[in-house]
C-alpha cells in the first residue's frame, strides 16, 4: 500500500491537486483538499511501523499478548 511520503502517494496527490485546480479550487487550498481526500481513503493511509524498531524505544513499546 502506498503511504504518505511515498512516491506513489505524492504522484496521486499531485494529480488530485491538478484536478482540484481545474475544477476551480484556489491554488492555496487545492493541496490541502487533495491531501485530505487521500487520507480519507483507507488504501492511502499509513499501515504503521513495519518493524519492532519502528514501535519506539524498547522500554516504551506496548506489551505483546503471548
Amino acid at each position: 500500500m502506498p503511504e504518505p511520503g511515498s512516491k506513489k502517494y505524492d504522484t496521486r496527490r499531485a494529480r488530485s491537486r491538478k484536478e482540484a485546480e481545474d475544477a476551480g479550487v484556489p491554488d492555496a487550498k487545492a493541496n490541502d483538499r487533495a491531501n485530505e481526500s487521500l487520507q480519507e481513503d483507507p488504501r492511502w493511509r499509513s499501515g504503521g511501523p513495519r518493524t519492532e524498531r519502528g514501535l519506539g524505544p524498547k522500554g516504551e513499546r506496548p506489551k505483546k499478548a503471548e
